[in-house]
């Protein structure tokens, strides 16, 4: 019994071998049987170890300078709000609770623009607007209008209804093709920092006409006036931009003070690259507590003044004492002077 339960296992395997791993040994007088070595792959054909499937769409492009890196970048994607609601604990908890949290953040950060219209920013301001590569006769007839909106801000009405009726004037001007020397583009306001600075733009939203490379700068406030494609369309059709006058101020482009703005926006980019790092959340902790201390700096009690030691008063006890002598020394030697009037009147 024991045998065949140890024969059987070895039939199994000798059944399950291949042939390939047996030889007929080696024979007196023949050389050395060598395997040859499998060739080397090439630099192009990976082992089949290193085989991939390539994606169909291809990679995002990585973050520009100014964005979030290193350390801080790390930490503020991992403190990063919605990367916390959206993670899968936190997820099923809501679910649990009846609350779809992933698609209210998919909501939330969905973009309220067309997105076929470029975004104009600090880092491709140069290359797509400045250093266009454009023939002479391009150059003298482009023009760009852009919009600066504030929509990413909050829930300013005006600002996004300029933005529908921008969006809607270039999509009727994608279909009737008339304005083919027109480029549009959008710069967000709240993401953009060295532009409006240097353009001295505080606030939103604005049309903006540029021309010659941008050298050339007009600006429409777009609260003051109802903006509508319409409007958008015929102000391109018929160039009435021509009658309003370009910015030509000193801190304009080409002004003797343009260096100014120059190095102020710079400045101004950089800090907010550093603070742009941290989650908006953190960042309103952080704002709080300082307001706090500020405040309680500002509204402390003054360190009340000690008041000065009174002098104490000197006794008078031996003035009195010495007034008292003095009166009974003048009534003693008041007192003989009458007694010797007496006598002399006695004597006559």
């Amino acid at each position: 019994m024991k045998f065949s339960s140890i024969l059987l296992p070895s039939l199994l395997c000798a059944a399950s071998a291949s042939a390939q791993y047996f030889s007929a040994g080696w024979v007196p007088g023949q050389g050395p049987n060598l395997v040859p070595d499998a060739p080397a792959p090439t630099g192009n054909t990976p082992t089949p170890g290193q085989t991939f499937d390539r994606a169909e769409t291809p990679a995002p492009a990585p973050p520009a300078s100014g964005g979030s890196g290193g350390v801080l970048g790390g930490i503020a994607s991992l403190l990063d709000l919605n990367r916390l609601l959206t993670a899968g604990p936190v997820a099923s908890l809501f679910e649990k609770l009846g609350m779809n949290v992933t698609e209210a953040v998919g909501r939330a950060t969905a973009s309220p623009w067309d997105l076929r219209i470029p975004f104009i920013t600090d880092e491709n301001f140069e290359d797509v607007i400045v250093n266009e590569e454009l023939t002479p006769e391009e150059e003298k007839e482009r023009v760009w209008i852009l919009i600066i909106s504030v929509t990413a801000g909050g829930n300013n009405a005006i600002s996004q209804f300029v933005d529908k009726s921008f969006d809607e004037a270039y999509n009727q001007t994608l279909i009737a093709g008339d304005l083919p020397h027109v480029r549009w583009g959008r710069i967000d306001y709240i993401n953009v920092t060295y532009i409006t600075t240097k353009w001295s733009v505080w606030s939103g939203p604005y049309i903006v006409l540029l021309k010659d490379r941008g050298q050339s700068l007009r600006f429409y406030k777009a609260d003051r006036v109802r903006i509508t494609p319409e409007l958008l369309r015929e102000l391109l059709i018929e160039e009435l931009w021509r009658n309003s006058s370009v910015w030509s101020s000193n801190f304009a482009p080409g002004g003797k003070r343009e260096w100014i703005l120059h190095y102020y926006a710079l400045g101004l980019t950089h800090v907010f690259n550093f603070v742009n790092r941290f989650p908006r959340w953190m960042l309103m902790i952080a704002s709080g507590a300082i307001a706090s201390l500020v405040m309680r700096i500002l509204h402390r009690n003054p360190t009340a003044a000690v008041p000065p030691k009174a002098e104490e008063p000197k006794p008078i006890a031996s003035e009195s004492t010495g007034s008292e002598t003095a009166v009974a020394s003048s009534t003693a030697t008041a007192s003989p002077s009458k007694g010797k009037g007496k006598q002399r009147k006695n004597k006559k």
